[in-house]
């Protein structure tokens, strides 16, 4: 899949961002049908998975690390930096995401 590069960057910062939007307030659902409290489990469940959104962002670990290999092995520093560009990108929706919950949420930041 030969997609430009600029869409990645966009489906990169989305997927991390529904990623932990939806977990969060899924987990959230489930917390409270279990009876905990259901806006400080929201608020954790964000903090816990966001990691796991840039992860599903970016496709995974083995491709970025493969891209940095062979940007560092054969001198392509173009797979270098527009892997960096995807997970900054990818970071990027996931504190997009972090920060509606915890302004949906009432919580400390």
């Amino acid at each position: 899949m030969n997609q430009p590069f600029i869409t990645q960057l966009f489906q990169s910062y989305f997927i991390a961002l529904g990623v932990l939007l939806g977990g969060s307030l899924i987990g959230g659902l489930a917390s409270f049908l279990t009876g905990q409290p259901l806006l400080t489990q929201i608020s954790r469940i964000s903090d816990l998975i966001r990691i796991w959104a840039i992860i599903a962002a970016i496709g995974g670990t083995f491709d970025t690390v493969y891209s940095f290999e062979r940007g560092l092995m054969d001198g392509d520093t173009k797979d270098i930096f527009k892997q960096f560009l995807l997970i900054l990108s990818a970071m990027g929706g996931a504190k997009t995401g972090a920060t509606i919950i915890k302004w949906l949420t009432l919580e400390q930041v």
